[in-house]
């Protein structure tokens, strides 16, 4: 064809990558590769190899290693080894190795990206242009923290040996993102890729004994998922992040239940495109091209549910349709294919049966005319229109190039429509009004928002789910948190039992029936019986409501009915906060006079109780409107807004020790962030919190934003773990207590902050309060804005 056709045409050719240095240099190792451990390569334990498959033709790429158990235990003992020496190597120490990598991850980007694209399928252009960029990227910007450790984290250590296990959608950017804030931290990892695609990993061991790194610092064990099961179940390891499907990530919660583990984990999506009348069209269906064709729709956070507002329904799809018809699928190693390979057979197979299934319950499907590769394994571009919220491929993650269709009519529909699925961790919104938008973002329950964009990555700005997406960030500072523990409190001293203070003849006589509170109302217990309470002499107290799963029931009903608490001003939330603590104020001697009688403590003691416990509402209080988000500045012409936002209904399990402080300390904070919370106090001494239900009524707490139920410490642990409804649990109790409730968690992969109880001195401000409890009580949206041109 001559050049005046082509011009005339704009036909693209052909323009293939090279794939000769990734060939030779698997041809270098014989293609066959081996486990990285304490910086050697070593042949698998039991002998046994599996193939690594280039997707887009079938052929074998190289062998790799199936680690075994011997394996892994002795990648963890070397990582256990190298861990102290890293620690003390220091911030500045360490942020020059992670410089190192960035610049080997620079030198040999050609390399890394042709050889993803070989054992991954997706198309050269999105390796090139933007996972390897992005994998550097993380390493420099995680050098910058590890530089700043010591002033940006005082009191933070590291946590040890993590172990971490990465899908095979962005297999090096993956491992990027759960590798360099691990290193910075001051830890050291045992990490195994997915599978399917381990070659760029193997590589990147290379590099990292190219840099210099000490070894053991970075161990590489390849395998299926038993080889994963190993590293959860290692007790030698100390932290799990975890990226994957949501099924597996509900295996790990429970498998990790009362172990100790730090756990992370992101999980799947089903994420909405909010595409309003007054967007950009054009723009918006380019940003709709990159939402769920970007590496062939294989993508946790990919807009798989297109939400069109009705009015521009018709015309949207119109021009999408014609936007599709352009989409060219094929050789992902030519620079001008749109869509690349499916990851595997068994993974193709699966999206075209999630496909037939939505023609059967009704959805209209439509293709373009593509022209498809004869061979290896790929699959069209897919647009199911006209879905309705309950079909099976609106509410499941296909994982693929498929694009579920609906409408809208007004924003709050839409807020509706978006947030009706198990799933939590992004969405897009397109609108020229600003205002519409930001509106918007806040209601939208998902942890990362993007405005006018879709698919945005960045170091510096967090990445992770709400609801069954999962729980912790990967990036910016709250991504380091994740890898660093603060630290440990001492254990509170015990205080000696003094002789109980006599009640005061003001006060009147004890209740012996309090009752439950719940919606801001006294209520009696759906059991009908009650619990003995002692004193530290054994003679009966009172008798408190024995609280069970339908009384838990209806405190999480009164708290979903109170959602404006989460909406409302921080302001708002501190003048109800300042006024609890007058009128604990005013009631002191009262509530001194009952701790003394339940526990035993002096009135000194028991007044000093009192006393702090007012001061910790006054800190809630003054938190309210101050725990503020940030501003993220990431490399492009725009801001992300890094928004912290209550957990929503939270469950509250407090220790005995303390009775009201603990309690008060717990509650308060959690209330100040937004959150509604149903609260279980001391089992043993519960009435330091049903003395609180007339400082709630006569503090303006709206109702339902704080209920109490009294009973059985582990059993209403229990309830609230498995309640779906609840967003996240505290527990403060002994070993047994933490087990269950993070085994019973894992089915809606709910939130949990478990210690034993007696670890805390709760006197303590700096154990007792503080930025710590404010990160239990939130979390981070991050909302990105681009602007100008």
């Amino acid at each position: 064809m001559s050049i005046a056709a082509l011009m005339d045409s704009m036909d693209y050719g052909p323009a293939p990558e090279s794939a000769t240095a990734a060939e030779a240099w698997l041809e270098a190792r014989s293609r066959r590769l081996g486990l990285f451990i304490d910086g050697g390569w070593h042949r698998p334990g039991d002998g046994n190899w599996f193939a690594s498959i280039n997707p887009a033709t079938g052929q074998k790429l190289a062998e790799v290693a199936q680690a075994s158990a011997a394996d892994v235990d002795v990648a963890v003992a070397a990582a256990r080894t190298a861990q102290a020496g890293w620690a003390k190597l220091g911030g500045h120490g360490r942020a020059r190795f992670l410089y190192a990598l960035a610049r080997l991850v620079q030198k040999h980007a050609r390399l890394l990206a042709v050889l993803e694209t070989l054992d991954n399928g997706k198309p050269i252009r999105e390796t090139r242009d933007i996972d390897i960029p992005l994998v550097a990227r993380h390493f420099y910007h995680h050098a910058g923290w590890a530089q700043l450790i010591d002033s940006e984290f005082p009191d933070h250590r590291p946590l040890g040996v993590a172990g971490q296990i990465i899908p095979w959608n962005f297999p090096l950017l993956m491992l990027a993102w759960k590798i360099a804030p691990a290193l910075a931290a001051g830890n050291t990892v045992v990490l195994k890729p997915a599978e399917e695609t381990s070659l760029t990993a193997l590589l990147f061991a290379e590099l990292c004994a190219e840099a210099g790194l000490p070894k053991g610092v970075v161990n590489i064990v390849t395998g299926d998922g038993a080889v994963g099961e190993m590293i959860v179940r290692h007790a030698g390891i100390d932290k799990i992040a975890f990226t994957g499907s949501t099924e597996v990530g509900r295996l790990i919660r429970a498998a990790t239940a009362g172990s100790g583990k730090k756990l992370s984990l992101e999980l799947g999506g089903k994420s909405p495109f909010l595409l309003f009348e007054d967007a950009d069209l054009d723009a918006a269906i380019e940003g709709l091209v990159d939402a769920i064709w970007f590496n062939q729709g294989q993508v946790c956070c990919a807009g798989s549910r297109l939400l069109v507002q009705e009015s521009i329904a018709e015309k949207a799809y119109a021009h999408l349709r014609a936007r599709m018809e352009t989409l060219r699928v094929g050789d992902p190693l030519d620079k001008c294919t749109d869509i690349g390979a499916i990851i595997s057979p068994r993974q193709r197979d699966r999206i075209d049966a999630l496909v037939q299934n939505g023609v059967a319950e009704g959805a209209a499907l439509w293709r373009p005319a593509t022209a498809m590769p004869a061979s290896g394994c790929f699959y069209p571009p897919t647009l199911l229109a006209n879905a309705e919220p309950s079909m099976t491929v609106a509410q499941e993650e296909i994982f693929g190039p498929v694009l579920v269709g609906m409408t809208f009519r007004t924003p709050a529909e839409a807020v509706a429509l978006a947030n009706n699925t198990r799933y939590g961790l992004a969405a897009s919104i397109w609108s020229e009004n600003i205002n519409l938008a930001l509106d918007i973002a806040p209601k939208l329950k998902a942890g990362v928002v993007w405005v006018n964009c879709t698919n945005q990555f960045d170091a510096a700005s967090g990445f992770g789910g709400y609801r069954e997406s999962g729980f912790g960030r990967e990036g910016g500072r709250e991504g380091m948190l994740e890898y660093l523990s603060p630290a440990p409190p001492s254990a509170a001293k015990p205080r000696k039992p003094g002789k109980a203070a006599g009640r005061p003849s003001a006060i009147p006589a004890i209740d012996r029936t309090p009752k439950l509170y719940i919606g801001g109302q006294q209520a009696r217990p759906d059991s009908g019986y009650s619990r003995d309470v002692f004193d530290i002499q054994g003679r009966l107290l009172a008798r408190v409501a024995d609280g069970n799963r339908k009384d838990i029931r209806n405190a999480v009903e009164a708290a979903r009915k109170a959602e404006g608490w989460s909406t409302g001003q921080g302001h708002s939330r501190a003048q109800i906060l300042y006024y609890c603590a007058e009128n604990l104020s005013a009631r002191a001697s009262e509530f001194a006079a009952r701790l003394s009688a339940m526990t035993g403590q002096p009135a000194g003691a028991a007044r000093q109780e009192v006393e702090a416990s007012i001061q910790r509402l006054f800190s809630a209080a003054a938190w309210a409107d101050k725990y503020d988000g940030a501003v993220h500045n990431p490399p492009l012409r725009g801001v992300v807004l890094a928004m912290n936002e209550p957990l929503g209904i939270l469950g509250i399990v407090c220790p005995d020790e303390m009775p009201l402080l603990s309690f008060t300390s717990l509650w308060a904070a959690a209330v100040a962030m937004g959150n509604r919370v149903i609260v279980v106090p001391s089992e043993r001494h519960p009435l330091a919190a049903t003395d609180f239900y007339q400082v709630l009524d006569t503090s303006d707490m709206p109702a339902g934003v704080v209920n109490i139920v009294t009973g059985g410490s582990k059993d209403l642990a229990k309830t609230l773990a498995e309640h779906h409804e609840v967003d996240a649990l505290w527990y403060f109790g002994d070993a047994a207590g933490i087990a269950m409730v993070e085994q019973a968690s894992a089915d809606d992969l709910k939130q949990t902050w478990t210690e034993p109880a007696g670890r805390r001195d709760w006197h303590n401000a700096a154990q007792g309060e503080g930025r710590l409890f404010l990160q239990r009580a939130t979390q981070v949206k991050n909302i990105w804005i681009p602007y100008g041109a």
